[in-house]
């Protein structure tokens, strides 16, 4: 990693940080007038996208269009612009759609950057607790400008994992994940926003987080907080096509890696 790279990452941090709070901005608005918007399904009547999305998706493309114009973009509402710099933009404008339209505060603009494959710089957006999280690749994690460090005493007994689940997986494959981790000792939330949940394990607040099935742009920006803060997590498979296409997702802190590998199978 040359210095050259190191200045790059830094440079996009603070201008992903810049435009998650301009986005999330934008997002909070469209929450507080969130009877008056159009909701419309998508694979099935769980999986619910607004205009809020769509728009916030297109206020980051176009930032990021406008300062860093040969970087690729991958968005969850519209899809992927190739990259000629080397540079793939990968964005939820608001992950944890359905807490969002139905009032519930555990959603987040979540802005990620991947360079050579590996997710480089990971910044996530709460607005309804304006709490900014942000890491860049050796350049350590926080929360509104708190370093984030994992300890390492913490394990799926003593604290909370977290536990995601969606109709991309049959209902059983989850009651089995739930049941041997209640098995183990363990106990789970699932707040609606996995992008949200895995910044909680950068922060310590869950000791990991586990989905079977999630796409590139709810899981980058937390995976680059999760390794940063001094934690682990799954490689998401980002090579070719795979970048568009869904992936199991894990991550944990140093004292819950074995357990949840175990009861994931992974």
């Amino acid at each position: 990693m040359s210095t050259e790279d190191l200045a790059s990452y830094e440079d996009r941090q603070r201008f992903a940080e810049a435009v998650a709070r301009e986005a999330g901005r934008l997002a909070f608005d469209y929450f507080n007038r969130r009877s008056t918007l159009v909701i419309e399904m998508k694979r099935d009547p769980q999986d619910v996208v607004s205009i809020a999305d769509r728009n916030v998706e297109t206020l980051i493309r176009e930032k990021i269009g406008e300062r860093f114009p040969g970087d690729g973009i991958l968005g969850e509402e519209y899809g992927l612009a190739d990259a000629t710099s080397g540079f793939t933009w990968v964005i939820d404008p608001i992950d944890g759609t359905s807490p969002f339209v139905n009032g519930m505060p555990t959603w987040c603009v979540s802005i990620a950057l991947l360079h050579r494959g590996e997710p480089v710089v990971g910044v996530i957006y709460a607005p309804c607790q304006d709490e900014l999280f942000s890491a860049a690749l050796g350049r350590g994690a926080s929360m509104n400008g708190t370093p984030l460090s994992l300890d390492a005493t913490r394990t799926i007994r003593n604290a909370v994992t977290g536990i995601g689940a969606n109709h991309y997986v049959a209902p059983q494959v989850v009651a089995k994940v739930v049941e041997d981790l209640l098995g183990a000792g363990g106990t789970f939330i699932r707040n609606g926003s996995g992008a949200l949940m895995l910044a909680y394990v950068a922060a310590g607040r869950l000791v990991g987080y586990y989905e079977p099935y999630m796409h590139a742009w709810d899981c980058l920006a937390g995976y680059c907080l999760v390794r940063e803060a001094g934690g682990w997590f799954l490689p998401f498979p980002v090579e070719g096509e795979s970048l568009t296409k869904g992936a199991p997702v894990l991550a944990a802190a140093p004292g819950a890696i074995d357990d949840l590998r175990a009861i994931a199978g992974h």
